[in-house]
């Protein structure tokens, strides 16, 4: 498949991912209602699976095949679920603290008064602007 393609695009009928996972649509319907793999619907309330729909369809089978319940089966799944919004959801807050570290300043100089001047990222200081180091003490200090 290709690399680029939405997993979560709603875009197979139910008769297609059936014929994709090996099952019969009716084991899809059943499935459905169940809660164990929930399709997205159309305005007109047709079923539309996405790949990662297919994935899951044929995960239950194997799982099924191995002697799991379909309780358990779908708490595997609702567990997976999870993780995966939490994944989502860490990598947006990694987004938003990595957008929030390269706004602020992290230089910063001595201004002609003697103050403290922030400066952005790159900023060069005047050469006849005296500039002072401190570094913090260490433990071993």
């Amino acid at each position: 498949m290709v690399d680029d393609v939405d997993e979560e695009a709603p875009i197979f009928a139910i008769a297609v991912a059936a014929e994709l996972a090996g099952m019969h649509p009716q084991t899809l319907r059943q499935y459905d209602r169940l809660g164990l793999v929930v399709p997205a619907r159309t305005q007109g309330g047709s079923r539309r699976y996405a790949l990662r729909h297919v994935k899951q369809l044929r995960e239950v089978a194997a799982l099924s095949a191995e002697g799991m319940s379909l309780p358990a089966i779908s708490r595997l799944i609702e567990l997976e679920n999870t993780v995966r919004g939490l994944r989502r959801q860490v990598a947006q807050l990694e987004n938003r603290l990595q957008d929030e570290e390269s706004r602020r300043s992290r230089v910063f100089a001595a201004g002609a008064s003697g103050s403290v001047v922030s400066l952005r990222h790159g900023t060069r200081v005047r050469r006849a602007t005296e500039v002072v180091v401190w570094h913090p003490p260490s433990a071993a200090d």
